[in-house]
C-alpha cells in the first residue's frame, strides 16, 4: 500500500443473543445470562449487542426485545444495543416507533432498530397476536409507516405524532427473509442477512440488494451485515461440541413442532434419534463456522471476501455458558478487537 493510500475501515464484529433457555434452567436465568453476555461483549470490544423476538417458544426467553434491550443498555455504557429484530408484522408501527423513541431518549446514540418481516411461529401464536401469514406481505408498507413516524410525516395517520420518536435518528436495519433484501434496497436501509450455510443463496441476495439500492436519508450507500453461527475453541472437537445443543433443538422443533431448551452436548451425543430427527440434526451441524482460532480466522476471511460484508453478526447458542463466553473471547482475539477506552475484558 502506498503512503497516500487510505486503509479500509476495520470490519465490525457484533453479537446477536436469543436468550436461549437451558435444561434445568428457566427464562429468568436466560434473560440474566443475556445481560451478562452483553457486558462481556462490551468489555471485549464488540460493536453491537442485539436481542431477538420469539413468541410462545419454550426454549427462548426473549419475547419482548425492546424491553430486554432497555435492560441491556442500562447494564452497559458504550456498546450499541438493538434488536435482531422486532418482527414488524406482529406490531403496530406507531407502537414500535414509540418504543424505540423511548430507548433512544434514555440511551442517546446507542440504539439500533432492527426489524424483520416474520410473523408468529405457529397458527396459535399468530391468532394470539391477532395476525396471519398474509401480514408479512405488507412489510414494505409497514416499514414505510414506521420510518414516517420518525420523520414526523406519517402518511397513514395525518395529525398523529409518535412521541418521543419524532425527530430522532434511530438507525434502522432490515433483516432479510424472502423478499427482505429487495425491500431494504428500495428503502435505502442497511441489510442484515444470513445464514452462512447456504452461501449461493446468501450471495445472490446480497447482489440483488446492492444492485437495487437507492440512497436514502438513513444510508447513502449499501451496508451489509452478514449473520451466522461462529464457534471457537481450543480444538476442532471442542468447537464442534458447542454446536450440538442447538442442532438437536432445531431437529426436535422440525419433527415435533416445539423448540425445546438446550440440552448438554453429552446428552445430545448419546441420544437415540429417529431417521428423520437424525437427518435434521446432521443438517443443523453443517455449514457453520467453527474450529480453532486459526481455522475460524481463515473461514471468516473467506466470508468477507465473498460477500463484501461491512459487519459480521454472530449468533452462537450452546448449553455451556463458560464455553460460550470463551468462544466470544477467542473470536474477539482473532479479530483483533480492542476493549473500549477504560474497559477491560476480564
Amino acid at each position: 500500500m502506498s503512503p497516500d493510500a487510505v486503509a479500509p475501515p476495520p470490519l465490525r464484529l457484533s453479537v446477536l443473543d436469543r436468550s436461549r433457555i437451558r435444561e434445568g434452567g428457566d427464562a429468568a436465568g436466560a434473560l440474566r445470562d443475556t445481560v451478562a453476555l452483553a457486558r462481556e461483549a462490551e468489555a471485549l470490544g464488540y460493536h453491537r449487542f442485539w436481542v431477538s423476538e420469539h413468541h410462545g417458544v419454550p426454549g427462548v426467553a426473549g419475547s419482548a426485545p425492546t424491553v430486554l434491550a432497555a435492560a441491556v443498555a442500562a447494564a452497559t455504557s458504550s456498546i450499541r444495543v438493538g434488536t435482531g429484530g422486532v418482527m414488524l408484522p406482529n406490531h403496530r408501527p406507531l407502537v414500535v416507533a414509540e418504543q424505540f423513541g423511548v430507548l433512544e431518549s434514555l440511551f442517546p446514540g446507542r440504539i439500533d432498530m432492527g426489524v424483520g418481516r416474520s410473523v408468529g411461529f405457529t397458527d396459535g401464536v399468530r391468532r394470539a397476536l391477532g395476525r396471519g401469514k398474509e401480514d408479512a406481505g405488507d412489510f414494505a408498507a409497514q416499514l414505510d409507516e414506521l420510518l414516517g413516524w420518525f420523520r414526523g410525516a406519517p402518511s397513514a395517520h395525518p395529525g398523529v405524532r409518535a412521541l418521543p420518536a419524532e425527530g430522532l435518528r434511530v438507525p434502522p436495519f432490515v433483516l432479510a427473509t424472502g423478499e427482505g433484501a429487495g425491500i431494504a434496497a428500495a428503502a435505502g436501509l442497511p441489510l442484515v442477512i444470513g445464514d452462512l450455510r447456504d452461501r449461493p443463496k446468501l450471495l445472490a441476495a446480497v447482489d440483488r440488494y446492492r444492485a437495487g439500492f437507492r440512497p436514502s436519508a438513513w444510508a447513502p450507500e449499501p451496508y451489509v451485515v452478514v449473520s451466522g453461527t461462529v464457534a471457537v475453541a481450543g480444538t476442532e472437537e471442542e468447537a464442534a461440541r458447542l454446536l450440538l445443543p442447538e442442532a438437536w433443538a432445531m431437529a426436535y422443533a422440525r419433527t415435533h413442532g416445539a423448540f425445546p431448551p438446550l440440552a448438554p452436548p453429552e446428552a445430545v451425543a448419546a441420544r437415540s434419534m429417529t431417521a428423520r430427527e437424525r437427518e435434521y440434526y446432521e443438517a443443523g451441524l453443517r455449514g457453520h463456522v467453527h474450529g480453532t482460532e486459526e481455522r475460524v480466522r481463515a473461514a471468516l476471511e473467506r466470508v468477507v471476501a465473498e460477500t463484501g460484508a461491512d459487519e459480521l453478526l454472530v449468533t452462537t447458542s450452546t448449553y455451556d455458558r463458560a464455553a460460550l463466553r470463551d468462544s466470544f473471547r477467542r473470536l474477539a482475539r482473532l479479530a483483533g478487537l480492542r476493549p473500549p477506552s477504560g474497559g477491560e475484558a476480564g
